[in-house]
């Protein structure tokens, strides 16, 4: 919606963060390593359940799409795996609701892990079910029995947003996922790769600011690089 139309806020801009739905006990989960990155960017971050999206977007000035389980294939016209797990219909649902309404207005937009899939899937993009069965086993993009993160370098390319908001063109991250991106839509330009050709971030063309990141930066937000992602996207939200 127009920014006239929105709630303005005084303080610090407020960052929504998504989260998963109810487990079986009813609470709301969230890595709590989203929300202290917010803060230490300067933001208000505030939790987002499943909910209505046009009445979410009234009260925010920026938005991040979380880490979590698979996207159903069905979403995006893909085949079932046998490696597809924690399926979130609820969650599913409004994400992509909210990410197509978001993509309108002129409200920043970071999405991570499973929220670039999110937004890749909502502008008509699909995702590789399994990484290691296209890309091999030559870089790890998370570690197995059990699910667990880790690292490598991924090379930014340099004349993107990403590169000017990183101050570098090599980046060692912190990478969970066994899914990623397999073909985005004309409105996303690829912004950073892993040496095994991987897609780790897209930037949005028309969109005033949106990137979207395969590895998780509030994972490593204590390093200066990666706190500059949450900075940047709070200095958006504030103007």
């Amino acid at each position: 919606m127009p920014r006239s139309l929105r709630v303005t806020h005084k303080g610090s801009p407020i960052i929504g963060i998504t989260t998963h739905s109810r487990n079986e006990a009813g609470e709301l989960c969230l890595p709590g390593a989203y929300v202290d990155a917010v803060q230490m960017a300067g933001g208000s971050p505030i939790l987002l359940p499943p909910n209505q999206p046009n009445q979410i977007l009234e009260i925010l000035d920026g938005l991040i799409f979380t880490g979590g389980g698979d996207i159903n294939p069905v979403l995006y016209k893909g085949e079932a795996h046998p490696t597809i797990y924690a399926v979130d219909p609820d969650r599913d649902e409004f994400e992509l609701a909210l990410a197509k309404l978001a993509l309108t207005t002129q409200i920043p937009i970071l999405g991570i892990c499973r929220g670039m899939q999110v937004l890749n899937v909502a502008t008509g993009g699909d995702l590789v079910p399994h990484v290691p069965e296209l890309y091999g086993d030559t870089i790890a993009h998370r570690l197995d029995h059990p699910r667990r993160p880790t690292q490598h370098d991924v090379q930014v390319f340099p004349k993107s947003r990403l590169a000017q908001i990183l101050g570098t063109e090599t980046l060692t991250i912190v990478t969970w996922h066994h899914q990623a991106v397999r073909t985005f839509s004309t409105c996303w330009q690829l912004a950073a790769q892993a040496s095994d050709g991987l897609v780790e971030a897209l930037e949005h063309q028309q969109h005033p600011w949106a990137i979207a990141l395969q590895w998780h930066p509030e994972m490593s937000a204590q390093d200066p690089a990666h706190l500059k992602l949450f900075q940047a996207l709070v200095e958006a939200a504030r103007a």
